[in-house]
């Protein structure tokens, strides 16, 4: 393994400049960082082990993709974990096609918080969904906390990004039941959820929730109760309520 110890390093530099979105989306790469991340089929670009940290060697060779030792200062740079495991996997983003959508997909609008993001679709890969697609205004799928929160569903998922009038003319033209969760008047509870044969179900924005424009477009809303004196849910708390109650029903 080439070891890596100046900041002039070629390969260094790349992999630093993938922590901003802007050159994760021009590379189309972007850093897994943990242990976890070496049992997925996919084959990384590169992995980056941390200098005298040896716990990785021998499953290392199992990869053929490119394999370097880090300095510990250079690692630590590349590192966004406080306790890092000392290995850094760098991957391809995951390909994806409006034309393998399927009948049944999780559509996002403006989800700020990574870590929501990265929860979100691990519950929805959990659930069995495959597809979903991001307003603009939501956070990078590959920022590096949604990464590590999606614990690798991310490899599962079919990503599709759209601007709010695309969507609304996509469910309406593509014939999908869209289901909103909003706080109105007119919503019925979660449990009350009548899915049709295709479905597109809504999740917003953690302070402003789903757009006016797609409450108001959207075919059904709902709510869940709140039996206690909390004031409202996690978006993806709600997600996983919402998207396991559809599982239920169009099993």
């Amino acid at each position: 393994m080439e070891f890596i110890k100046s900041k002039e390093n070629k390969l260094y530099k790349t992999i630093k400049k993938l922590k901003t979105r802007k050159y994760r989306e021009k590379e189309k790469l972007f850093i897994a960082e943990g242990q976890k991340f070496l049992d997925f089929k996919e084959t990384p670009w590169a992995m980056l082990l941390k200098e005298g940290d040896n716990r990785y060697i021998e499953k290392a060779e199992g990869f053929t993709c490119p394999k370097y030792i880090l300095s510990e200062a250079l690692f630590n740079e590349l590192s966004s974990q406080e306790n890092s495991q000392g290995i850094l996997l760098i991957y391809s983003m995951c390909e994806s096609s409006i034309e393998t959508i399927g009948h049944n997909i999780v559509v996002l609008d403006r989800i700020q918080d990574p870590g929501n993001l990265g929860t979100i679709i691990r519950v929805a890969d959990a659930a069995g969904y495959r597809d979903i697609i991001l307003l603009k205004g939501s956070v990078d799928v590959y920022n590096e906390k949604t990464v590590r929160s999606s614990m690798g569903s991310l490899f599962n998922m079919n990503f599709i990004y759209m601007e709010e009038e695309e969507v609304i003319k996509f469910i309406d033209q593509e014939n999908y039941k869209s289901t909103v969760t909003a706080l109105r008047e007119d919503a019925i509870p979660y449990t009350d959820i009548i899915p049709g044969s295709k479905n597109a179900i809504i999740f917003g924005n953690e302070g402003q929730g789903v757009s006016e424009r797609i409450i108001e477009s959207s075919h059904s809303k709902v709510i869940i109760p709140i039996y206690g004196l909390a004031e409202s849910l996690n978006v993806a708390v709600a997600a996983g309520i919402v998207l396991y109650k559809f599982r239920e029903l169009l099993i």
